[in-house]
């Protein structure tokens, strides 16, 4: 799941580049990629044994290579990328339950709610303004949301795991847009997958987690593990030190594009005329979110 940072009217981080943002396009369009693979691996083992495994893994391989950066971290960002880490941890538990029960491309636009959740999050949390447009994105999304999981008069179980996912992927994105500092990605994305693993190996008590039980199993809990999860925890909390929160947003509403586009392609999926205008509806409020307030205040991205 992606973490962007969030929408603020001024950013004092530097209106980013090349590098970032293509970096950052590479990492949604990877976790584009696991909804689909998730979705086939949490049928064959539970979703905290995948979890546990899978983060682990990813945690075990970033404190060997950056233990020194996580040593030059004084105590109060440590405990601040721990924070993260755990409701990280628990978003990825409540959006993985709930992959179980609907489709990878359900699930990668019901996540992609984050993008409206975080402004509205800040508004409660930290008083911060805001904008009509942000009212308007909450009521288109709820429309599309309603195309992709109503049925009937009920709301899917699996879409409302999804939902309180993305509202912690909001929390996250809060902290980490405040807390990040350039030079310090490397330490804070590390002690964040160690909380994150933390987290998953608690949810496989008391038995604790079973191994992957086949190979194709193993090769999706590995991809996951040292692409999607270490390298892009890596890639995210680095972009987001170098570039404004506006564009990283922007990049980062793609990632349910990503992710109904290679569930239809590996076949998880069909091209149902919900999907379509749902899920239209939905990645037009994100934009509505991140594009509203800069039309208004004339601002460059």
């Amino acid at each position: 799941m992606a973490v962007a940072a969030p929408p603020a009217p001024v950013s004092d981080k530097p209106a980013g580049t090349l590098a970032p943002t293509l970096g950052l396009l590479l990492v949604t369009a990877v976790w584009g990629t696991t909804f689909a693979l998730i979705k086939g691996v949490v049928g064959r083992m539970s979703v905290p044994d995948f979890l546990a495994v899978r983060f682990v893994i990813a945690a075990v391989v970033m404190v060997v290579m950056f233990a020194r950066p996580v040593m030059r971290m004084d105590r109060g960002q440590l405990w601040r990328a721990l924070a993260l880490g755990v409701l990280y941890g628990v978003a990825q538990l409540l959006q993985t339950w709930g992959l179980a029960r609907i489709s990878p491309s359900v699930s990668g636009f019901a996540t992609g709610m984050y993008v409206v959740f975080t402004p509205l999050l800040g508004w409660v949390l930290l008083k911060e303004r805001t904008p009509p447009a942000t009212w308007i994105a909450v009521a288109v999304a709820t429309v599309g949301l309603g195309l992709l999981a109503l049925h009937g008069f009920e709301l899917d179980f699996g879409v409302l795991l999804t939902l309180a996912s993305a509202a912690l992927y909001g929390l996250h994105i809060l902290g980490l847009g405040r807390w990040s500092r350039r030079g310090e990605a490397f330490g804070m994305a590390a002690v964040q997958m160690v909380a994150i693993a933390v987290v998953c190996l608690l949810a496989t008590l008391p038995n604790g987690p079973s191994m992957p039980p086949d190979t194709s199993a193993w090769v999706s809990v590995l991809y996951m593990a040292l692409v999607a999860g270490a390298l892009a925890m890596l890639v995210q909390t680095w972009a987001q030190a170098h570039m404004s929160s506006t564009r990283a947003a922007i990049v980062m509403t793609l990632e349910p594009v990503f992710a109904a586009g290679f569930a239809i392609l590996l076949g998880v999926d069909t091209l149902g005329w919900r999907t379509v205008v749902g899920g239209g509806l939905m990645l037009g409020a994100m934009y509505i979110v991140e594009l509203g307030p800069k039309r208004n205040t004339h601002q460059v991205l």
